[in-house]
């Protein structure tokens, strides 16, 4: 079962209670323009089986990525006070998440999405008796997947698509009835890979 202390010492550290800077990404172009700012949370609620994750399926109406899989979060707008404040201000809205009700464990390296965003993603742990109101417009779903389950390279699976004559590669996890593609599933990847990284430093120094 993986604990805390091991998520924690694979992420980087977050002060709640300082705005960090937003980097400036205007001079970077992706894709013949600027990339956007993103930032999700990974919401992590402890079971008596070990964590699990909490995941939305995004409503099949919304016109970037209906019906897949995601954390919540979404772009930076200018009123956010920081990549950490946008997350949780997006949880809240999606899935009925007060911030106060998270406790923020640290943070992912950016993640370059193939769409044009790069993401910053947040980990933060959240009281089991919480309950999601998922936002109708936005969510149509929200689950949860141990993780354990998530962390396990053996449920990676490596996929390649055509699309619009450039191939595209990527990871998914199958769980049950849900599909975890794209980027969602590629930052559990460079979490799990983060994890594995220290967990074999540690069993290297201890040898």
């Amino acid at each position: 079962m993986i604990s805390e202390n091991d998520i924690f010492r694979a992420l980087q550290p977050v002060d709640r209670d300082r705005d960090d800077a937003v980097p400036s990404l205007t001079g970077r172009p992706h894709s013949g323009g600027p990339r956007r700012r993103a930032a999700v949370l990974c919401p992590l609620i402890r079971r008596d089986a070990g964590f699990s994750v909490l995941l939305t399926v995004r409503s099949a109406h919304l016109k970037v990525h209906a019906g897949q899989i995601s954390f919540p979060g979404g772009k930076i707008d200018p009123r956010d006070a920081s990549p950490l404040a946008a997350a949780l201000r997006e949880a809240d809205e999606e899935i009925g998440l007060p911030p106060a009700s998270v406790d923020i464990l640290g943070a992912l390296d950016l993640y370059d999405t193939s769409t044009g965003f790069v993401v910053t993603p947040f980990i933060g742990t959240v009281h089991p008796r919480f309950s999601p109101v998922p936002n109708e417009g936005e969510v149509a779903e929200v689950f949860e997947v141990p993780f354990d389950f998530l962390m396990d390279l053996n449920n990676h699976e490596r996929i390649e698509r055509v699309h619009e004559g450039r191939t595209r590669r990527f990871y998914q996890m199958i769980y049950g009835k849900y599909r975890i593609w794209g980027a969602t599933a590629g930052m559990l990847r460079n979490l799990a890979l983060r994890m594995q990284f220290f967990n074999e430093e540690e069993a290297r120094q201890a040898g």
